[in-house]
C-alpha cells in the first residue's frame, strides 16, 4: 500500500516506472501460475507486446506523441502466433492463449489505471488516488463487515468466505469515502465519485472472484510468494484488474459530454 501511494504522490516518473514494471511483474506471476508441462507461454514475446502498449502510452502523456506508435502490439501479437510453428510443443494454441491472455488481464488493467493520472491533460495525482482511496475503503469495509456481520455466501463456489454483508459493507465504506474525497477533489461533482465508488465496489468484487476462479482452476491457493503471508501480486491487485478498465471509459464518457 505505501509503494502504491509513493508511486502516485512521487511525480510523474516514478508512477510511470512503477506500473511499467509492476504490469511486466504481474504478467510474468501470470505465466508461472499457468505454466505446466504441456503449457508454456511465450514469456519475452509476452513482456515486449506489454512495453509495446505501455511506452508508446507514456509518450503520448509526456510528449504528446500520436498514439499510432502502439499499433507496433500489432506485428507483435502475429510473430507470438507464427512463434508457435517453430517451438514444436503439445499444445500451440494453449500456449498463444495464454500468452495473449496473460497480457490482457494482467498488464493491460494497469495501462488504464496509469491513464487515469492523465485524465485532465497533465499528471494529476487525484483520479488515480481517489481510486485506490476507494478501492481500499471498499476492502476494509467487506472484510470488517464480513468477519463481524457476515451469514450469507456471496459467491461460495469460488469464494467461500465472501458475504453479502460483506459486500454492502464494503460499498458503504466506498460511498462514505467517495463523498468525502468529493469534498476535497472538485474535479467531478458528487454524484460521479459515487458512480466511481459502485464501479469500483462491483467491478473490483468480480475482479476478486475471477481471480479466485482462476486460482481454483490451477488449484493453488495464492498466485505467487512475491509477497511473503499474502500471496503473490495478483491476489493484492485482483480488485484492480476489472475495475480500472470501466473506471477510465466511464471518466471518457462522462466528460465528451
Amino acid at each position: 500500500m505505501g509503494v502504491m501511494l509513493a508511486s502516485v504522490l512521487l511525480g510523474a516518473y516514478a508512477f510511470t516506472l512503477f506500473f511499467l514494471i509492476l504490469s511486466v511483474l504481474c504478467t510474468e506471476e501470470f505465466y508461472r501460475l499457468v505454466s505446466t508441462e504441456d503449457v508454456k507461454p511465450q514469456k519475452r514475446w509476452g513482456m515486449a507486446l506489454i512495453v509495446s502498449i505501455y511506452l508508446p502510452l507514456s509518450l503520448y502523456f509526456f510528449k504528446g506523441e500520436p498514439l499510432i506508435y502502439i499499433l507496433g502490439c500489432v506485428p507483435i501479437t502475429v510473430l507470438i502466433i507464427v512463434a508457435e510453428l517453430y517451438r514444436k510443443l503439445k499444445n500451440p494454441f494453449h500456449n498463444i492463449s495464454y500468452t495473449l491472455f496473460g497480457v490482457i488481464f494482467a498488464a493491460l488493467p494497469f495501462c488504464f489505471f496509469y491513464s487515469l493520472a492523465f485524465t485532465e491533460g497533465d499528471y494529476s495525482t487525484h483520479f488515480p488516488l481517489a481510486f485506490l482511496i476507494m478501492l481500499w475503503s471498499n476492502d476494509t469495509g467487506a472484510y470488517l463487515f464480513g468477519i463481524s456481520l457476515g451469514r450469507h455466501r456471496l459467491f461460495e463456489r469460488h469464494s467461500p468466505k465472501k458475504s453479502w454483508e460483506g459486500f454492502f459493507g464494503g460499498l458503504l465504506c466506498s460511498m462514505v469515502a467517495a463523498f468525502v474525497l468529493s469534498l476535497y477533489f472538485t474535479e467531478l461533482p458528487l454524484i460521479h465519485w459515487l458512480g466511481i465508488s459502485a464501479i469500483i465496489v462491483f467491478a473490483g468484487t468480480f475482479g476478486d472472484l475471477c481471480e479466485s476462479m482462476l486460482k481454483r482452476s490451477l488449484s493453488t491457493k495464492d498466485s505467487g510468494s512475491f509477497l511473503p503471508g499474502h500471496g503473490g501480486l495478483l491476489d493484492r491487485f485482483d480488485g484492480l484488474l476489472l475495475a480500472a478498465p470501466l473506471v477510465f471509459v466511464y471518466l471518457q464518457f462522462i466528460k465528451s459530454f
